[in-house]
């Protein structure tokens, strides 16, 4: 077991992409964890807990792997048990955004068009548009 979690924790530093994959995952177990407790702190079977929210005992289930269909069934789910799903959109810090402006975009695709030049990038062509 120490190996799997000295390759996780070597992933984890040395692979953002895996970071952020990883990160996802420990929200979804934060849900499953949620919905877990609440039935077991209401003694309830996956089945009365499907049945007191409207839904099947096999999306409870789903719901408790992690497996989600859609966020607003999830927020109907967690807000029904006195939870609320809050969502959140960040910069992914694997592939960085864009730092050029839509003006700058729109002037580097004038000119990319102008001189016919193809670049292999918005970078490349950027440099080239501040030298002329």
């Amino acid at each position: 077991m120490r190996e799997v979690q000295k390759h996780i924790n070597d992933k984890l530093k040395n692979d953002p992409e895996f970071k952020e994959r990883y990160n996802l995952i420990l929200q979804k177990v934060e849900v499953a964890k949620k919905i877990i407790d609440y039935r077991i702190k209401h003694n309830l079977t996956q089945k009365q807990l499907a049945h007191e929210l409207g839904v099947t005992q096999q999306y409870i289930s789903k719901i408790e792997e992690g497996i989600f269909s859609t966020l607003d069934a999830v927020d109907h789910i967690l807000f029904q048990m006195g939870y609320r799903l809050i969502l959140k959109v960040e910069p992914n810090k694997v592939i960085p955004e864009s730092s050029y402006t839509p003006k700058e975009l729109q002037k580097i695709e004038r000119i990319v068009a102008e001189k016919g030049k193809v670049y292999k990038s918005a970078k490349r062509a950027k440099k080239h548009i501040e030298k002329l």
